[in-house]
């Protein structure tokens, strides 16, 4: 196989394997793009392939292992169920495709790096679907926190909680949902964790862990803690980092940021003229807002076109993965891990 090769300013031919409801999203957004063509679509549900055949005019594959072999494309949006991830990427990038791998990049740590070094020997793109790295508050938070707005972090909190879906039946929310926020942790830390505990329960799910709480602590002496689960009858999507000068507290569906300044501890205020509380100066910061999946796709596409570095890569996939297994095996032995032995074997970008 040639060397892979960035495509240049020609129109790419995109295809997407995996027609769910990111898969459908990938679908709209690809659709209204005049960069690109969505030439060819793949899922074993008739009734869907045949709507997204009509919708877009690209061509339909009930199998998406044959999509990969016979379709002429420059990438591939591979948006099937996680443990489907392996075999479609491999194959793609045994063909020279610039991929895209929604989050997780698989389902376990071996998979992971299965995909990870079949991109490196090839030398095609990788990037992970980790789509809050490119929402415009997460943005404007790293932005805040390269500029100095806290000079050291203390703590970071991620809530990300909802409804059970049904459609998830291969893996639980750790694997499927954490690897959001254990993406999040490390980028907002700016390293790796060394130590990981979590406690896991299964209430709705048939086979799968359904809820989450982990601790992660990093070099830096910061502390992450993760509530995940899809026994919240409301979706909630929420961040807050906590450092020296004061806390920012974020929300993701509404993309709202807000800074509150360290309070004056020596003067607290009343409620109800009995609770003493401390208020500090809350801030709401400017943030513009945007659909996440059009900044993450645009950085996709510009990398099938001029090459580089995605912004979330293979590696980075990779650790996401390698942290939610490891809290997983902290709740299954209810004791901390170490993750000194991993974070070596997994190479940092």
């Amino acid at each position: 196989m040639a060397a892979w090769q960035p495509a240049g300013d020609a129109e790419l031919r995109v295809g997407l394997a995996g027609l769910g409801s990111m898969g459908r999203n990938h679908v709209r957004v690809l659709s209204a793009r005049s960069d690109c063509r969505l030439v060819a679509v793949a899922d074993p549900m008739p009734d869907v392939l045949a709507a997204a055949v009509r919708s877009t005019g690209a061509q339909g594959f009930a199998e998406p292992l044959a999509m990969i072999a016979e379709a002429d494309l420059d990438a591939l949006v591979i948006s099937a169920p996680t443990t489907a991830h392996v075999a479609l990427a491999l194959a793609a990038l045994d063909r020279g495709m610039a991929i895209l791998v929604e989050k997780p990049l698989a389902a376990d740590v071996a998979s992971g790096e299965r995909i990870v070094e079949a991109g490196l020997a090839a030398g095609v793109p990788i990037q992970v679907g980790h789509i809050e790295r490119f929402n415009p508050a997460v943005l404007e938070l790293g932005r805040l926190l390269d500029a100095g707005w806290l000079s050291t972090v203390y703590a970071i909190t991620s809530r990300r909680a909802g409804p059970f879906p049904a459609r998830i039946r291969d893996v639980g929310v750790t694997v499927d949902l954490a690897t959001h926020d254990v993406d999040i942790l490390s980028w907002i830390a700016g390293e790796r964790a060394v130590r990981v505990f979590a406690e896991t329960a299964r209430r709705v799910h048939a086979d799968h862990e359904d809820l989450l709480f982990g601790l992660l602590h990093f070099p830096s002496s910061a502390t992450g803690m993760l509530d995940v689960n899809w026994l919240t009858p409301a979706k909630r999507r929420q961040l807050v980092v906590v450092g020296e000068e004061g806390m920012f507290e974020l929300d993701y569906l509404t993309q709202r940021l807000t800074f509150t300044r360290a309070s004056d501890v020596t003067n607290p205020h009343l409620i109800g003229g009995f609770a003493p509380t401390f208020e500090g100066d809350v801030a709401v910061l400017p943030v513009e807002n945007a659909e996440p999946l059009a900044a993450e796709l645009d950085a996709f596409l510009g990398i099938v076109r001029h090459g580089g570095r995605p912004i979330v890569d293979g590696q980075d996939g990779l650790w996401a993965v390698a942290v939610a297994n490891a809290l997983l095996t902290s709740a299954a032995e209810r004791q901390p891990i170490d993750l000194t032995e991993i974070s070596q074997r997994l190479p940092v970008r």
